[in-house]
């Protein structure tokens, strides 16, 4: 299959399973309106919350023009990355980039239809309280990331073999 085309059936699977995760758990099961609920205590529970901003809120704000602003720059990141990879012909770089335009368009999704980012997952262990919620999407981004970094091929070595 050609690359282009794996990537983005990979990108449309991540992105169908974000938004399904965040249909159940934000609509159905109604955390935007409890906040929050118990899943697999005391690691793993549901907290509610909204990022109009990026990574742990950062820049974030309520503004139309940084809605907007954000969901281009993903846009347009996403779009670029596929044309980098637009001749990576190895299965697993792939599956890492269709895990990363997959979670950034869950995200932009979530930015176009409700103004922010709905997180939801939240792990806290042995003590410590984490306030900080995540999703699928962001968690597809951070693999695909570090799978990338680790283990895309250096174009230099094929170029000295």
């Amino acid at each position: 299959m050609n690359p282009i085309k794996q990537i983005l059936v990979i990108a449309s699977l991540v992105f169908i399973i974000d938004q399904f995760t965040k249909l159940v758990v934000v609509h159905y099961m109604d955390l935007s309106g409890l906040l929050y609920i118990k899943f697999l205590p005391p690691i793993l529970n549901f907290k509610m919350a909204w990022n109009d901003g990026i990574n742990f809120g950062l820049f974030a704000s309520n503004s139309k023009a940084m809605k907007w602003f954000l969901i281009i720059v993903a846009l347009f990141i996403c779009i670029s990355f596929l044309i980098w990879m637009r001749n990576e012909d190895r299965l697993i770089s792939q599956i890492f980039g269709g895990l990363i335009i997959g979670g950034a368009l869950g995200n932009v999704f979530d930015r176009f239809i409700y103004g922010s980012v709905a997180d939801f997952i939240n792990i806290t262990c042995c003590g410590l309280n984490n306030p900080y919620s995540f999703n699928l999407a962001d968690t597809s981004i951070f693999i695909g990331v570090l799978g990338i970094i680790f283990y895309l091929d250096d174009p230099a070595e094929k170029k000295e073999s």
